[in-house]
């Protein structure tokens, strides 16, 4: 009998799932249905829509699914979930891209202080992490944390209506900002600043499961609703960061930029890191090892709203970004359109600078790009200060990957050849990766091995691009948006 795994991304717009052969890897059915639409700064979602979302998509896989003998899920890091007693979300769930906790993100910090927690659990939390939304909810709805009886992130939600069981993995649980990656526990003190639920937070967290270990047997229920056999193995999951590594065959000094609603920067470390500045957060990865990352907020979302500016859509923008002048004097985009997490502006906003009557739509283009990466490559910047390596491979990922402005300006700001992966889904790849190291009871390296993962189009740099003076404006720009934030 084929034995085939499921993977499930779970992301902020949509759930994405793949099928793929447990042994060779080749993908075999694929699915997607949509999230409801979130808007910072207030962005929220109901759970239960997660759980939608990942039925319509289940039910596109079709006879396949009889052969499914395990599954995993990543999903998007950060988010609040909150159940009562009864199984029942006490209200919608806070996602990472909420904002209204930065009040409670800079009261955290002032009173423990940002080197005391990059020491305790390895990142200073800003508005996105998980103990900021928690923070915010015993302030401001205290008769809501009165119902709470578990506290999990998206991802420990699904893995949860799969199998009954309340855990999670040291990757997902890394961004909360109340675990450590370097000693493998719940961190009290955090907990403790932040205010009491009435009861002791062990109580309300979820079991931090290790990397390949079960988190149980699909439940009939969930089966039924899914189409799926029962018996199916469930593995613990992780954050969709994690799962993209996995995805990718990621080794120590490997660096990836995602390009999405948000931007993102990390790489893989043997050793956890611990930034007191806050830009790189301090994470774990889904295999034992580390995750350095640093996060951004605004990167598609802002090539798309220029885009509509400019009455194009992105494709047409990545045109003219490339017949964009490069001799002459450029505008310049600080790409803070819904604040920004890298730097901490929640309350920053977009600039357009050094604007002239010689100003072209394509140069305004090509500003928007070189925007949006220049940001992205000082989070690489700010990984080096941080001692991670990056003399492995550049992997550009994630939707704005699909753009060839994009890649070849990625290429051309770094300088060296960067590869574009031939796995469009990535997150979904890597949770289908540890859902095939479990079915097969094998290291997940030796299943990364025999998939190939991290092949891929190479882009290499063009001549004549002065990556290093655009940075330096870039830089300069965005340290003058810092006066306005």
């Amino acid at each position: 009998m084929t034995r085939l795994v499921l993977g499930v991304d779970s992301s902020t717009q949509s759930t994405k799932v793949e099928v793929r052969d447990a042994r060779s890897g080749s993908v075999v059915a694929v699915g997607a249905a949509p999230h409801p639409p979130t808007l910072p700064p207030v962005s929220e979602q109901d759970p239960r829509s997660w759980w939608g979302a990942l039925r319509v998509a289940c039910e596109q896989l079709g006879d396949v699914r009889s052969d499914i003998v395990a599954m995993s899920v990543a999903g998007q890091q950060h988010g609040l979930v909150l159940l009562d007693a009864a199984g029942s979300p006490v209200r919608r769930a806070k996602l990472w891209n909420d904002t209204t906790s930065a009040g409670e993100a800079a009261s955290l910090t002032a009173a423990l202080g940002a080197g005391e927690l990059a020491r305790l659990v390895g990142s200073v939390p800003v508005a996105s992490f998980t103990v900021t939304k928690l923070a915010w909810m015993l302030a401001n709805e205290p008769h809501s944390m009165e119902q709470v009886a578990r506290i999990m992130l998206p991802h420990d939600y699904l893995t949860w209506r799969l199998t009954g069981a309340h855990v999670t993995d040291r990757g997902d649980a890394s961004g909360t900002g109340w675990w450590s990656p370097a000693s493998g526990t719940y961190v009290p003190e955090v907990l403790d600043h932040v205010g009491s639920p009435g009861e002791n937070w062990a109580a309300l967290l979820p079991r931090v499961l290790a990397p390949t270990e079960v988190a149980g047997e699909i439940t009939a229920d969930a089966a039924f609703a899914l189409g799926l056999p029962e018996g199916v193995t469930i593995g613990p999951g992780t954050g969709d960061n994690m799962a993209g590594a996995l995805g990718l065959g990621l080794g120590p000094g490997d660096v990836v930029m995602s390009l999405g609603t948000s931007g993102v920067a990390y790489g893989v470390s043997d050793e956890p890191t611990r930034d007191a500045t806050g830009r790189v957060a301090g994470f774990a990865d889904a295999t034992g090892r580390h995750l350095p990352l640093v996060c951004t907020l605004n990167a598609t979302r802002v090539t798309d709203m220029v885009a509509d500016w400019l009455g194009t859509d992105a494709a047409g923008l990545g045109d003219l970004a490339m017949a964009a002048d490069e001799s002459g004097r450029r505008p310049i985009i600080v790409p803070w359109f819904d604040g920004e997490r890298t730097p901490n502006v929640p309350n920053g906003a977009g600039q357009l600078l050094e604007l002239t009557t010689a100003t072209t739509p394509a140069d305004i283009a090509l500003a928007a790009h070189d925007g949006v990466l220049c940001g992205l490559f000082d989070g690489v910047d700010a990984l080096i200060e941080a001692g991670v390596s990056v003399s492995g491979q550049l992997h550009l990922i994630g939707g704005g990957a699909r753009s060839s402005a994009y890649r070849q300006r990625c290429a051309d700001l770094w300088g060296q050849p960067v590869v574009r992966p031939d796995a469009d889904e990535t997150v979904a790849t890597g949770a289908a990766v540890q859902a095939a190291a479990i079915a097969l009871d094998e290291p997940m390296a030796e299943t990364q091995q025999r998939w190939a993962l991290g092949a891929g189009d190479w882009v290499h740099p063009r001549p004549g691009v002065d990556a290093v003076a655009i940075r330096d404006r870039h830089r300069h720009a965005t340290q003058h948006a810092m006066t306005f934030a």
